[in-house]
């Protein structure tokens, strides 16, 4: 790297941040072994997996999801030795497993330099487990490029995702996909639960959504020990155990909970489980039931269970961040697997925002939650941009191409973002939750103007 592109780099410490991190999880001897073990049919010519990548993360990163434009720039270069036809048609065929692996390798790469003093602390009773969140998305607002597309009308579904998210961490360690966007996300179950098993050396609870609760998944998340925490769903009947006297409390908000013990589906069935049922009662909302295979309410209190639940909303924070903040709402590809790669490429970003997030945090001796993500990749995205016009590419992707071992790519973040700081990145705070609206007022001929709306709005 010359003198002025090493000053550029020098000035713009977010940018050689994340491009370390980066290129540790993404090194292309990495991504093409990641490509023989997961390739099934598909096959690699002039177009090589590693280059794939270089393209998506270039649209998504500095061209905010458009990949036309990244292919142009990348004809400029002459780093594209193939038409943009065949790069559009080598997205559009990329198999689910690699799509999957895509996620999960490089993601396991991530988490040995994440820094661990920034971890979220969870109730005392379930930090002996690895607690995971999973749930369903649907991938959205997919193009209608293809011919049999184009004579139907509103937009329509790609893929169908179900993730992963480890609590502790707040990373999506793995994903499971599926073709059809109309899909349910119960049988993409069974072949998630394996992938994450085998990153995870403790016990693990799974927290999920009142659809898992049922006679079936709970077996699935019973397997190799592990515990469950559900939201109940009435169509699995419980019947209560009549020797185990209910039991009553209040959580930190003073709202009163009760406890139960018995039997999710008919006591003495072959897929019954027994369970304890927990009912939180909310005055102007309805209420809370969970139900557990953590039944010693001694060593896992209802309080805590119920805190623990309450955290299973950030993986719906996470698919609400990657469709707004990485673009997932601008789909390059208009093909089910297309969308799903580039699903899993936005929560691969996602999950490098947030060990970047974490350094960032740990320098400021703040909680990783007071920072806001969003505005943290505003000014990652400026100063790559800034980077990628100002310094020769050669010598910048040559200084990235070989990525630095794990201890000294984490003292080397720490180091980069140690005098990185900026107010505007402080989360604001929650909004008090206000009552509901109004009705929407029908306006006749469909238009008026703002003038004649303040107007009515004046008392007479």
């Amino acid at each position: 790297m010359d003198g002025f592109s090493h000053e550029v780099l020098s000035r713009l410490p977010l940018a050689d941040a994340v491009l370390s991190l980066f290129s540790f999880a993404t090194d292309s001897e990495f991504l093409q072994q990641v490509f023989e073990e997961h390739r099934g049919r598909s096959y690699e010519s002039v177009l090589t997996f590693p280059t794939m990548v270089d393209l998506i993360s270039d649209a998504l990163l500095e061209h905010e999801g458009s990949g036309r434009q990244a292919m142009l720039r990348a004809e400029e270069r002459e780093e594209l030795d193939a038409s943009r036809q065949a790069a559009y048609g080598k997205l559009r065929r990329i198999p689910i497993s690699l799509s999957n692996a895509f996620l999960a390798c490089p993601t396991d790469r991530l988490r040995e330099v994440f820094p661990e003093g920034t971890a979220s602390r969870l109730p005392a009773s379930l930090r002996c487990l690895d607690v995971i969140a999973i749930d369903g998305k649907k991938i959205k607002r997919a193009a209608k490029r293809l011919k049999v597309a184009r004579g139907y009308s509103g937009t329509p579904l790609g893929g169908k995702a179900l993730a992963a998210l480890h609590l502790r961490t707040g990373l999506v360690v793995a994903m499971n996909a599926h073709l059809d966007g109309e899909t349910n996300d119960a049988p993409l179950v069974p072949d998630l639960l394996p992938q994450v098993r085998q990153r995870s050396q403790r016990r693990r609870l799974w927290v999920a959504d009142r659809q898992f609760c049922d006679l079936t998944q709970p077996h699935n998340f019973r397997e190799e020990n592990d515990e469950f925490l559900l939201r109940y769903h009435p169509k699995t009947h419980f019947h209560r155990d009549a020797a185990v006297p209910l039991r009553k409390g209040t959580d930190s908000q003073e709202r009163c909970y009760s406890e139960e013990w018995g039997w999710l589906g008919k006591p003495g069935g072959k897929k019954s489980l027994y369970v304890r049922r927990t009912t939180l009662f909310r005055k102007d909302d309805e209420d809370v039931i969970l139900v557990t295979s953590l039944t010693d309410a001694e060593k896992y209190p209802a309080t805590d269970l119920m805190d623990c639940y309450l955290r299973r909303w950030g993986i719906e924070k996470v698919f609400q961040q990657v469709t707004e903040v990485f673009h997932l709402a601008r789909l390059i590809s208009s093909t089910p697997q297309g969308t799903i790669f580039q699903f899993s490429f936005c929560l691969l970003l996602y999950n490098l925002l947030q060990v970047t997030r974490g350094y960032l945090a740990q320098a400021q001796r703040r909680q990783p939650d007071t920072i806001s993500g969003e505005m943290v990749f505003y000014d990652v995205h400026r100063q790559l941009i800034s980077l990628s016009e100002l310094a020769g590419r050669e010598a910048v992707v040559e200084y990235f191409q070989n990525p630095f071992p794990p201890a000294e790519l984490a003292g080397r973040v720490q180091a980069l973002l140690a005098g990185v700081w900026h107010d505007r990145w402080i989360k604001s705070p929650k909004k008090r939750k206000h009552p509901k609206t109004k009705p929407t007022t029908v306006i006749n001929g469909g238009h008026t103007s703002l003038y004649r709306i303040i107007q009515a709005s004046k008392p007479n």
